[in-house]
């Protein structure tokens, strides 16, 4: 990284593949220095990071459970020494699983709850308290959410409360010009998305969008990139629903 070039810094959970790894590549093009946050893919994120490095960019591969708030706290510790005190947060980690509610198990229900509604909270909660003024805070829900599917019960609660945080975390940061915004994500084509989905299933998720296809993880990132970015100073509390008009 130049030491002569102040770059703005942010962090994207869960960035090791995916729609996370889209988004750190996307972020670095747009001149943000990145850190990748992961759990367990250590080869996968540090390639990512090799990559953006090789490229130009300033990017640091960090490992932190974000369900654990004191991973969480290290991380910001270890970004802010490597990097430089944050700028933007994108919280992409999340899990998903499926079973009817009847057969929902404790752990599982720990599980998802812990990854995508307190990891989100862990990582919101020290974004308030340590990144600069002018920040931008981007979470992630999901249009289950409005389709109210079976076998969704649990999981579009762990999207309803993350909306509910951003709401709230939007006015409570008044003073700050931090923003505070949820991409509602539609069908996309990822691993964690197509695992265990047949052909048949694939297809039909695929025809259900008007657009009549799968989003890509590009179509993400790019949404990502408006809201971190001088376009979307006057968007703030809002949920943006990027789901190729499926709901």
């Amino acid at each position: 990284m130049n030491q002569t070039e102040k770059k703005r810094v942010a962090i994207v959970t869960g960035a090791s593949r995916g729609i996370g790894a889209a988004i750190a590549r996307r972020l670095a093009k747009e001149g943000f220095a990145v850190a990748i946050n992961y759990a367990s893919s250590a080869k996968e994120a540090d390639a990512l990071a090799d990559e953006l490095c090789a490229a130009g960019s300033a990017a640091l591969a960090v490992k932190a459970d974000v369900a654990k708030s004191d991973d969480v706290h290290r991380m910001f510790d270890a970004v802010e020494a490597q990097l430089g005190k944050v700028d933007a947060i994108v919280n992409n980690a999340g899990v998903l699983s499926t079973p009817p509610l009847a057969d929902t198990s404790d752990a599982a229900y720990d599980r998802i709850f812990d990854i995508n509604v307190r990891g989100t909270f862990n990582t919101m909660r020290e974004a308030a308290a340590r990144m600069n003024d002018g920040g931008r805070i981007v979470n992630f829900s999901s249009t289950r959410l409005a389709l109210k599917l079976p076998g969704y019960a649990i999981y579009n609660a762990t999207k309803a409360a993350v909306e509910a945080l951003a709401l709230v975390c939007a006015k409570e940061l008044r003073g700050r010009n931090i923003t505070v915004n949820t991409v509602v994500l539609g069908p996309v084509a990822t691993s964690l998305f197509l695992e265990g989905k047949t052909d048949e299933q694939i297809a039909s998720f695929s025809k259900m969008p008007p657009l009549e296809r799968l989003g890509q993880p590009d179509d993400i990132a790019s949404v990502v990139a408006f809201l971190v970015g001088p376009d979307a100073a006057w968007v703030n509390g809002q949920s943006l629903r990027a789901n190729g008009g499926l709901a």
